[in-house]
């Protein structure tokens, strides 16, 4: 999600991380504000859920809009409006008939690429001049009912992250955990210190506002400043490598794949978009494997339809909370929502050097990925499943008795928000 929101937060600490809509990174719209100073916040509760969700979900059209606009050579949009890349279909693991098929209707092969770690293997195919690419779908599927086959739907960030710490289940081995995300700035004080490993843009680190935010709050270490899985190793993913068309869905799980090879436990996405056929198969195997996948549930409004992958199966969805344990009234809601986790008034790492401000349900992602990646040091899903219980015992029930649309099974890890105030007094001793 990200171009502001209107509720989002500018504040001092040389800039802001904000909410985002669930669109591609722009360079123009920038994930945090250099704009110095604080300006007035508007966090006071929407009067009306349906009203709250309308107003949201009009400013992401009015954001589609402007990306197909100003980028018509690389995206359109798929019939629900979705941001797909433009004239690509993808299969996933066909059949050599469903390729004749879809060589019969014009389309032709682009790339292919296999996935191990996954079981998985996917062909991207274009489509023809004179075609539609939706039409190109329908006619593929309506002859190869069998086949799983989808449009290359764009996935983007739901806001940043924060901090944690807590909840063993018998570790064994160093603290290693996964982001999906934008690039990392590695070179930022709280990050020097965090090994790992990273993947994608040719190996070459295309750091950015929001990706950098996330990880600080993951593994993030400064005077003043701590992340929830300060001592953990980060293997970060970019999956958008500053690109408009960015974030596809098999650069997603082109990420996850690399997650799988490298065993890493617990993989923080903090990206939001559509359903999409590829995605899911490769939710569901990092899944069966024994990773735990957490998510941002997103910011569309609470009356919006779920949003992925935080609504798959096995997915650990989080929604965030201001300081008076409010949920945000930006925030998803639904029986995706597993926890709840600060998600406003954080401080961050900003690109570049310094701090900012953050808020939005990608903030809140991060502070349980860390507890779970403390917790759960290598993939197994019956430790998973222990972790996940563990850090449930923990949680403070607010809202509805018992699990719940809005909280989901309560809140965690309140006492890792790292005020911006607070940090500034801190690195000011």
């Amino acid at each position: 999600m990200k171009p502001a929101l209107v509720l989002s937060v500018l504040a001092a600490l040389s800039g802001a991380v904000q909410a985002q809509l669930r669109l591609p990174q722009l360079p123009q719209l920038p994930g945090v504000s250099r704009l110095p100073g604080v300006l007035d916040r508007v966090v006071q509760p929407l009067p009306e859920i349906l009203s709250s969700t309308s107003r949201l979900l009009d400013q992401r059209v009015t954001n589609a809009r402007e990306l197909l606009t100003r980028h018509r050579d690389l995206i359109e949009a798929d019939p629900a409006g979705e941001p797909i890349r433009r004239r690509e279909l993808l299969l996933v693991s066909p059949s050599d008939a469903a390729l004749a098929a879809a060589a019969l209707l014009g389309l032709v092969k682009l790339r292919e690429e296999s996935w191990p770690e996954l079981d998985l293997r996917q062909v991207v195919l274009r489509v023809p001049d004179g075609l539609d690419t939706a039409e190109a779908l329908a006619k593929l599927r309506a002859a190869q009912p069998a086949l799983q086959a989808d449009f290359n739907h764009l996935y983007s960030r739901s806001g940043d992250v924060a901090f944690g710490a807590g909840g063993t289940v018998k570790p064994a081995g160093p603290i290693r955990v996964g982001l999906v995300d934008g690039g990392v700035d590695r070179r930022h004080a709280a990050l020097r210190h965090a090994g790992g490993g990273s993947f994608g843009c040719g190996c070459n680190a295309v750091p950015s506002e929001h990706g950098t935010a996330v990880a600080s709050l993951l593994v993030g270490r400064d005077r003043g400043f701590s992340g929830a899985a300060a001592k953990a190793e980060l293997f970060a993913a970019d999956v958008y490598c500053d690109q408009p068309d960015g974030g596809s869905a098999e650069a997603v799980v082109r990420a996850l794949a690399w997650m799988a090879r490298e065993r890493v436990a617990v993989v923080n996405v903090s990206l939001v978009g559509p359903q999409n056929r590829l995605l899911e198969q490769g939710v569901a195997a990092l899944v069966k494997r024994g990773h735990l996948l957490v998510a941002a549930v997103g910011n569309d409004g609470p009356a919006a339809p779920p949003l992925y992958p935080a609504a798959y199966a096995g997915v650990v969805g989080v929604t965030g909370v201001n300081a008076s344990r409010r949920v945000l009234p930006e925030a998803a809601q639904g029986p995706q929502v597993m926890w709840a986790a600060p998600g406003a008034e954080m401080a961050v790492a900003r690109s570049g050097g310094g701090y900012g401000v953050a808020r939005g349900t990608s903030f809140a992602a991060p502070l349980v990925a860390g507890l779970l990646a403390v917790a759960l040091r290598e993939p197994d899903a019956a430790v998973a499943a222990v972790a996940v219980e563990r850090l449930a015992s923990n949680a403070v029930d607010l809202g509805a008795p018992g699990r719940d649309p809005v909280f989901g099974r309560g809140l965690i890890a309140e006492d890792l928000r790292v005020v911006p105030d607070q940090l500034q007094a801190r690195q000011n001793r």
